[in-house]
């Protein structure tokens, strides 16, 4: 359904998209992880032909974006991170104005305007103005607009974003309603709503892919790094800094301190495992005169395997996304099929 091989992306000689590389089946929910910064609004705007590539190919239903946009365009919802919709519009009104746009008509449009409204749960404000409607609402009109011409793929950017705790929950319900129907491609920094709705899982950084698959998967396959928590009672209790040095632990260690005692947390790698830092720790301990109340080591979880892969491309990413976002407003961004970028 979806086929990008190699794909880079230069704004000016800045290279944010680095060949980004994957396939995505007929039928998966797959998520599309990052920092921001990473790349992924960018590769998304390209799949959907709001932005031109510099190179590489990408394809959807077998059509190029490049020779073939407008059957690319076809067969793609797209919901974008902010939805631009028309708020002096009837809700109604907006999906009728975007099932003629996408040249919907007779009882077909009508039978597409009656779906989206169903599917979406809009029945009680299809006739309310979208500018008096609720963030979580107005999420459902977004996708309501995505899927209205039934798109074979349906992009999705940060679908949740702004959402409080119910809506999300809502939201979630509906991607795997429209999931049942269609191939769905979404971001979302939500990992724990990436978990419970996407098949599959791609998580990119600085402009790669890092890993993809299952949640579980990758899980497993990062089962060696293992959580700690640390509780540690004393004057001096915060050992964060001292721990963070010790071998077998991975990064800095976080410390919350509260009346003498310390919770700090960390990583270690499980081929040194406990016995790598215990000596270190003892003799922390020992010297700060401290009592350990607690060491609980936890199996890593998605989100802790997406920190792991992303934290070295961290700073390098916030300088990105800083600098994508001002040359994305000063370029002239060329159509699709135009000249590839400077990419000296």
């Amino acid at each position: 359904m979806l086929e990008i091989k190699d794909l880079h992306k230069f704004y000016g000689s800045f290279h944010a998209v680095k060949g980004i590389s994957f396939d995505v089946q007929p039928g998966e929910i797959v998520g599309f992880l990052g920092p921001n910064g990473a790349g992924k609004t960018t590769t998304m705007k390209i799949i959907v032909g709001y932005m031109s590539m510099s190179s590489g190919d990408v394809r959807v239903n077998g059509s190029s974006v490049v020779d073939d946009s407008l059957a690319v365009r076809e067969c793609i919802g797209y919901l974008p991170e902010h939805a631009p919709i028309y708020e002096d519009m009837t809700v109604l009104e907006y999906l009728s104005f975007i099932a003629s746009m996408r040249a919907l008509k007779g009882s077909r449009r009508k039978e597409r305007i009656e779906y989206v409204i169903g599917v979406c749960a809009l029945q009680p404000k299809r006739r309310a103005s979208i500018k008096t409607l609720s963030k979580g609402y107005r999420q459902r009109v977004g996708l309501a607009q995505a899927i209205i011409h039934e798109p074979k793929l349906v992009i999705l950017d940060e679908p949740t974003v702004g959402l409080d705790p119910n809506q999300i929950i809502e939201i979630r319900e509906l991607l795997r309603a429209i999931g049942e129907k269609n191939t769905v491609v979404l971001s979302s920094h939500i990992l724990s709503e990436v978990e419970a709705t996407c098949s599959r899982v791609i998580i990119a950084a600085d402009g790669r892919i890092v890993a993809q698959g299952t949640p579980k998967d990758l899980e497993r396959e990062h089962a060696h790094l293992l959580q700690w928590q640390l509780r540690v009672r004393g004057e001096n209790a915060d050992i964060a800094a001292a721990l963070s040095g010790l071998p077998g632990v991975i990064g800095d260690a976080t410390s919350v301190c509260s009346d003498g005692v310390a919770t700090i947390q960390f990583q270690s790698d499980h081929s040194e495992g406990e016995q790598g830092f215990a000596p270190g720790l003892k003799r922390i301990t020992i010297e700060g005169n401290l009592v350990v109340e607690e060491l609980r080591a936890e199996r890593p979880t998605l989100e802790d395997v997406f920190k792991t892969l992303t934290a070295p491309a961290a700073t390098t990413s916030a300088a990105f996304a800083a600098e994508e976002a001002t040359l994305a407003a000063a370029l002239d961004e060329a159509p699709i099929g135009g000249d590839k970028e400077n990419q000296e």
